[in-house]
């Protein structure tokens, strides 16, 4: 097994992570984006010096895009797919043979749908979607709201507290294991495991993360595997319960599916929760505005997302030639990065980008759950979780501050905190609150 993990590891990271190094090394600012300390914890001056004079960029890992418009055409092109091929600095025999050799299954690769196109990529969204359209979401309003204020209630008597481990990854890994039916008793596991797992998406990773999320990755295919044949026998009434009844699906498929169920519902939320605290700490007028006209959270929760969005960025491989001009062609098989935070920081889409203003007027055009046929499946969720979270947070302990700095997770595409060290102070009074506006229970879609 050493030796399978060894051959995946050198194909997929080892030698891919050799070429950043060497680039990094250079003063490349894509390489020092993709694996350097100041790329993971601030991007946004690296994207910058990236982007230009705009267009298409090339660099160590194949072709990049940082401008809004192109980043969303190119999201939307059926001329570029995600089957992402292992990395084309892996000489050829390599590749082949990495690409043969059986691990436990990967959960960003196939049959996960975040790595297929139509139309398996259709036969596999369908009825995961269904957990997460508006309506469904809809319906686990008051158990979030819920969720949210036993955990502040928790916390309250504590006075010191974490604001990742404590509360930002709390509230999702509840909600999603509710849907997929886990006992509360196993989160913290699915929470260590996805902490193993998510390096998976960055480049160039070293052995031992990779090694430990391979380990994680097996656990959890144990896990998942027999969860599924317990609910073959004993049906629950939960979502993945009703997925695994319906037998549109087989085994493998189902995992790939409850991976895809977490990722959505799990990643996106803790990040924007977490992402969202020290922004809004660091700009007390805008919380000021907040709690005097409580109708313009859903509108703060877009400018979070657009100014630090949880996921950086996205791949794609173009499935034929497609042209850019000024002598940039892209052939067949060769990859394209699209930043999602170089998007969301363009000025020509975002006039004064790098200001964080929670009444920027389209701020909801942003493009950090993607666009297109892969645009994150969990986005009402996570918008729905922290459109409860966030305010009651606030209302709940006004005189929250950190303590200390919070600590990156040191990754390059998911962009969030590890943990976040507050001091809650003397409590509010703990009535409840109205977590957004009235009417719009549900923001966005």
């Amino acid at each position: 097994m050493n030796a399978r993990y060894a051959v995946r590891w050198l194909a997929e990271h080892g030698l891919p992570r050799l070429a950043l190094r060497a680039k990094y090394r250079t003063g490349d600012p894509f390489a020092e984006l993709l694996s350097g300390e100041e790329g993971r914890s601030d991007p946004y001056s690296l994207i910058d010096r990236l982007r230009g004079t705009g267009g298409v960029r090339t660099g160590p890992v194949g072709y990049a895009a940082f401008d809004y418009q192109l980043c969303r055409a190119i999201l939307r092109d059926n001329r570029f797919g995600v089957r992402t091929p292992i990395d084309p600095v892996v000489p050829r025999p390599l590749r082949r043979y990495a690409e043969r050799v059986v691990l436990p299954p990967n959960p960003i690769e196939a049959p996960s749908m975040f790595m297929l196109d139509p139309p398996e990529h259709n036969r596999l969204r369908k009825p995961v979607a269904s957990a997460f359209t508006p309506r469904a979401v809809a319906r686990l309003d008051d158990r979030v709201r819920e969720v949210v204020t036993e955990l502040l209630d928790g916390m309250s008597a504590r006075g010191s507290v974490d604001l990742i481990g404590d509360f930002a990854a709390q509230v999702p890994i509840a909600m999603i294991s509710e849907m997929l039916g886990f006992p509360a008793a196993d989160r913290e596991l699915f929470l260590r495991w996805g902490d193993a797992v998510t390096p998976l998406l960055d480049v160039g990773i070293s052995f031992r993360a990779h090694r430990r999320a391979m380990a994680a990755t097996k656990a959890m295919e144990g896990y998942l595997a027999a969860h599924i044949e317990k609910l073959r026998r004993e049906p629950r009434d939960d979502i993945f319960s009703a997925l695994v009844s319906s037998g549109e699906l087989n085994t493998t498929e189902l995992m790939a599916s409850a991976n895809v169920l977490m990722g959505a519902g799990f990643e996106t939320t803790v990040n924007l929760i977490g992402n969202a605290i020290p922004l809004l700490l660091a700009h007390p007028d805008q919380l000021d505005l907040l709690r005097a006209e409580p109708q313009r959270w859903p509108g703060a929760i877009e400018e979070v997302l657009r100014f630090d969005p949880p996921v950086q960025m996205t791949a794609r491989r173009a499935l034929e030639s497609v042209d850019f001009g000024a002598g940039v062609r892209i052939r067949p098989g060769e990859s394209m990065i699209v930043s999602l935070a170089g998007a969301n920081r363009d000025p020509a889409q975002f006039p004064d980008p790098h200001r964080f203003d929670v009444t920027r007027a389209n701020a909801k055009q942003h493009l950090a759950f993607g666009s297109g046929i892969h645009a994150c499946i969990g986005a009402s969720l996570a918008r729905m979780e922290a459109i409860h979270a966030l305010p009651i947070l606030f209302e709940r302990f006004p005189g929250l501050r950190l303590d200390g700095k919070p600590h990156r997770r040191g990754l390059s595409t998911l962009h969030g905190y590890q943990h976040m060290p507050a001091l809650l102070r003397r409590p509010a009074d703990a009535r409840a609150v109205p977590s957004m506006a009235s009417g719009d229970r549900t923001p966005g879609s």
